[in-house]
């Protein structure tokens, strides 16, 4: 698994980027607007799609990249079920699982800093990422924004004080220069939730801070519960937006397109199966709603076609579509991509979709 930790020095935001490097499927957890640039650019170089961005909360420090990366890369916009926000494309729950490529992230509800926290699992439980609820010796404000020092307190004890005391935690902010701790550190040294204090001391605590008013506030909670839209912002319609612009490109330099992506778009691109006629009729099958074209017949049939259209490519495995690919892009075609894993992984992910 890929893993970047990266920063935003105007509000000490941490932005974390996950992904499957073999299926080249990617996550964003807490992006910031002014660093989507940025974001996009390495996920760009890293040749990776972005499937989703993740928010652990709705923040008041800082507004989302969520709405601009989703313009620009076509990724879902995720937020926790109690967050109060509009629009999302999911909304998730206790339990619930993000998937990138075979890797996931499980949900675990974290309320008290906001109603809305959350706390991302790593399916190996060796990760979490817990926004603002546990900070780095630290925790979240309880002071506004239906904050709740009793609420937090509970969430952190049972939610991520139980995992293994090796998990590596990884806070939304740390204004000391700090990057990681773990479940044991934060137990025996954190001096508001952890070193033994109890619910009514950590409650105490909490009370005595006075602490300023957030200075982003006023604009970073009204665009943040609409997604990271901001004022004069305007919806690329999917049809606008390109395509294959999401997809990252192999170590050869081929479009890969994942079965998920592939069934998400099927109508939207011309689907050709380049294998022999007893594969296409054989235990794998084919999709309907494919087109077979053996690869050594390729180049004429393809003479026939406008190489302006979207063409995406499917074999066995990827290794023959991904030299039609290459072949169709040298013959002037411009947005062809090669579904990566080919029918053993679109089987192997149990797909059923007709591709009409």
């Amino acid at each position: 698994m890929l893993f970047r930790q990266l920063f935003d020095p105007a509000t000490s935001t941490w932005t974390y980027l996950l992904a499957d490097t073999d299926a080249r499927e990617a996550v964003l957890i807490d992006p910031v607007r002014e660093q989507a640039e940025r974001d996009a650019t390495i996920l760009e170089e890293l040749g990776l799609r972005l499937v989703s961005t993740l928010e652990t909360h709705v923040h008041a420090d800082h507004v989302t990249g969520a709405w601009v990366l989703k313009q620009k890369l076509g990724s879902a916009i995720a937020y926790p079920a109690t967050s109060g926000v509009n629009g999302a494309d999911r909304l998730l729950d206790e339990g619930d699982v993000v998937r990138f490529g075979r890797y996931a992230l499980e949900v675990r509800l974290t309320p008290g800093h906001t109603d809305g926290c959350a706390t991302y699992v790593l399916d190996d439980q060796t990760k979490a990422f817990t926004g603002d609820a546990l900070l780095i010796h630290g925790s979240g404000r309880t002071d506004f924004q239906q904050g709740d020092a009793r609420r937090l307190y509970r969430s952190v004890r049972d939610q991520i004080f139980s995992l293994p005391d090796e998990t590596e935690l990884y806070p939304g902010h740390d204004y000391k220069g700090r990057t990681v701790t773990t479940v044991a550190e934060e137990k025996r040294f954190n001096p508001r939730l952890g070193m033994g204090n109890t619910e009514d001391q950590f409650v105490a605590i909490m009370a005595k801070l006075d602490l300023a008013y957030p200075r982003f506030i006023d604009r970073a909670l009204p665009a943040n519960l609409n997604l990271g839209r901001e004022a004069g912002d305007v919806d690329v319609q999917p049809a606008e937006r390109d395509l294959f612009a999401t997809l990252p490109r192999s170590p050869s330099g081929v479009l890969h397109a994942p079965p998920a992506w592939v069934a998400e778009n099927c109508g939207r691109f011309r689907l050709v199966d380049v294998r022999e006629t007893y594969e296409w009729n054989g235990d794998l099958g084919h999709i309907e709603g494919a087109e077979l074209v053996p690869l050594g017949t390729l180049g004429q049939e393809a003479a026939k076609w406008d190489p302006a259209a979207p063409v995406v490519l499917v074999c066995r495995s990827s290794g023959r579509s991904d030299r039609a690919a290459h072949a169709l892009e040298r013959a002037g075609f411009t947005r062809v991509a090669s579904m990566v894993g080919g029918m053993l992984a679109w089987r192997r992910e149990d797909r059923r979709e007709a591709c009409l």
